[in-house]
């Protein structure tokens, strides 16, 4: 089941719960416009169990501790967004899996070789994304493809960054380079805000699946950062970038150059787009469905790469569905 995605910004709320519904009551005689069809013309609900992800996105809005119980216990996760308009904030539910603290033994005891082994599976997607978003038959297209075979076992000589400086001077087409951060285009500036945006909702989606799945967001293959609370989330993120690129690329190219609702909506949308995935380790077969659903097969297949579940070597990475 595809869970639904709500988000509250255009105007404040005050969110509660009842009978396994999420409430949300229109404040300072604001109509019930934005969630569509409304109760008595003064509230909305959503059944919790319908719900995956809720962003929040006006700070006005007020929201109760029973409702942000409930959300928990229905395996919601919770995006608070800041002044800029960006995520600043996120709640988890905790696992309530009876595996979790084999799993956690299981990231703990994860051997050198297959965390290196994992991350280059993760970068030469990623690469392999990047590539399909530049035009086919450029040199850029095929230095990328280059640059993708040569990734080793744990990536020793950086080749990712090395991917980044081309792919990202070639992403937005002929003559229009661009640099994602620091350099000539500074962070926030557009398209940096659209990218940070949807980087930040399928980094959500990532993190619940990972919880959801018993696994610790905080102990990644490669990132380690002491400070990071979701090192794999981070990790697992990096192959699905190049689709949010996509997605903002049009965006821009069609004058979209702040964080808009209409932004909002086309960024939140895509964890219902389709896309492939591998359907077995041993098999070439690709499985078609949304990118959220995806996200939690892709977290399983990592789970299946860990010490107790050794019979899987391959993560079922999500990638672009071919037209």
């Amino acid at each position: 089941m595809i869970k639904r995605i709500v988000e509250l910004s255009s105007q404040p709320y005050h969110v509660s719960t009842s009978q396994g519904q999420l409430l949300f009551s229109p404040r300072d005689n604001c109509p019930a416009s934005e969630l569509g069809d409304h109760e008595n013309g003064t509230k909305r609900s959503v059944p919790l169990e319908d719900i995956g992800l809720l962003m929040i996105d006006q700070h006005a809005t007020t929201i109760t501790a029973a409702a942000l119980s409930s959300l928990a216990g229905n395996g919601v996760a919770v995006c608070f967004c800041g002044s800029d308009h960006l995520p600043a904030g996120l709640l988890l539910p905790l696992a309530s899996r009876h595996e979790t603290v084999w799993r956690i033994n299981d990231q703990i005891s994860t051997t050198r070789p297959t965390r290196k082994n994992l991350w280059r599976q993760i970068i030469r997607a990623k690469i392999q994304g990047q590539r399909a978003n530049v035009p086919a038959g450029s040199p850029a297209y095929s230095k990328l493809a280059d640059l993708r075979d040569s990734v080793r076992s744990g990536d020793p000589v950086n080749v990712e960054s090395q991917a980044a400086r081309v792919y990202w001077a070639n992403w937005l087409g002929a003559g229009q380079s661009f640099i994602r951060a620091g350099g000539e285009t500074e962070r926030g500036v557009a398209p940096n805000n659209l990218l940070d945006y949807g980087y930040a909702v399928i980094r959500a989606a990532l993190a619940r699946a990972t919880v959801s799945a018993g696994l610790v967001p905080a102990i990644g293959v490669h990132h380690r950062h002491r400070s990071n609370s979701f090192c794999l989330v981070d990790d697992l993120i990096e192959p699905i970038r190049p689709m949010i690129d996509r997605r903002v690329r049009l965006l821009y190219l069609d004058g979209v150059q702040t964080v808009s609702t209409e932004a909002k909506e086309a960024l939140l949308s895509m964890l219902t787009f389709r896309v492939a995935m591998p359907s077995d380790d041993r098999s070439a077969k690709l499985r078609t469905g949304p990118l959220g659903v995806a996200l939690h097969r892709y977290v399983a297949s990592f789970v299946e790469c860990l010490p107790d579940m050794a019979h899987r070597r391959r993560l079922a990475i999500p990638r672009f569905c071919r037209k």
